[in-house]
């Protein structure tokens, strides 16, 4: 069996399936993707050279979310464009060390999103119900510590995955039936019993999906409970504009990604599987800027300042 595995190296390649069942699909999901692909890196770029250069807008909060569109750059960049060669000709190959590399930082983005999120919803309870000690809560340094500790744990638990994902022994062919090297796609490939690997990724997934999920509801429990009791309209009208779109943003990740992670293996067919891993992928970081800007006073102040 390791001599698959060792054959799978030599060779020096994988073959990504994607969508190739829908071949008359394959021109208009590339049309789709390529637009949302760009949306996601005008929009990210706009909101980071936004947050750097206006002064109005180095606080906390924008400090982080300079931090989400940086990761969700990224993340879209880490599968994307492969995707977009694979849908564009007929070669559907990504290279062994190609594919070891995007398993990595596709799982290692992921997970320091999750981790990110919780502590965006630290920062808006922080700014709500501790409003006196917020700039004590939030001090510049605890922030940037906040943001290497994301950051560091989505890249260790990635480690964790990925060491074990490719040391499994393969079963003689290298068809990935997915758009994207992901734990499960590749778990499928093995010859050996691979509870012991889904049982450590459903573990781990529990502890970056579920818990950062039920932290980010506490917090902004907290939060509707300080806004009712909230007499000024102007105040709720912020809070409910700045909250709200860090609820869809959240909505828009953990959604696809429980039902990815935390569904047993017979829960989403392999297809249903390959548009949901789309979506959280391709789709919500392109509407993540259009999320926290639309309705965004601050954001709009800072262009009418860059524009003069």
């Amino acid at each position: 069996m390791m001599m698959e595995k060792i054959n799978a190296t030599l060779e020096g390649y994988f073959v990504l399936l994607g969508f190739s069942n829908w071949p008359h699909l394959e021109v208009i999901l590339f049309v789709v993707i390529l637009m949302f692909y760009l949306m996601t890196l005008i929009g990210n770029l706009f909101i980071i050279i936004l947050s750097y250069v206006d002064a109005h807008l180095h606080t906390p909060m924008y400090f982080f979310l300079s931090n989400l569109s940086f990761l969700d750059l990224c993340y879209t960049t880490s599968s994307i464009p492969q995707l977009l060669i694979n849908l564009w000709g007929p070669e559907k190959k990504i290279s062994y060390n190609g594919c070891m590399t995007q398993l990595y930082f596709v799982l290692a983005l992921g997970s320091t999103e999750c981790v990110l999120l919780v502590v965006m919803s630290y920062d808006r309870y922080a700014a709500v119900c501790r409003p006196l000690h917020y700039t004590v809560l939030m001090h510049p340094r605890f922030c940037h510590l906040l943001a290497v500790a994301s950051w560091a744990s989505g890249f260790t638990n990635s480690a964790l995955h990925s060491f074990f994902t490719f040391w499994v022994p393969l079963c003689g062919h290298r068809q990935v039936d997915h758009f994207l090297c992901e734990v499960p796609a590749l778990l499928r490939l093995s010859c050996i019993d691979t509870h012991a690997n889904k049982l450590t990724l459903m573990i781990t997934s529990s502890i970056f999906v579920l818990i950062p999920l039920i932290l980010i509801l506490s917090s902004y429990g907290a939060i509707a409970r300080a806004v009712l009791r909230m007499q000024s309209t102007a105040g709720l009208q912020k809070v409910f504009g700045t909250c709200g779109a860090h609820l869809m943003v959240v909505s828009l990740f953990f959604i696809p990604a429980m039902c990815i992670y935390l569904q047993p293996p017979s829960g989403n067919s392999q297809d249903q599987g390959k548009f949901i891993a789309l979506f959280y992928t391709g789709v919500t970081p392109s509407l993540n800027p259009l999320i926290y800007t639309l309705r965004n006073k601050d954001v709009r102040g800072a262009v009418r300042r860059l524009m003069g």
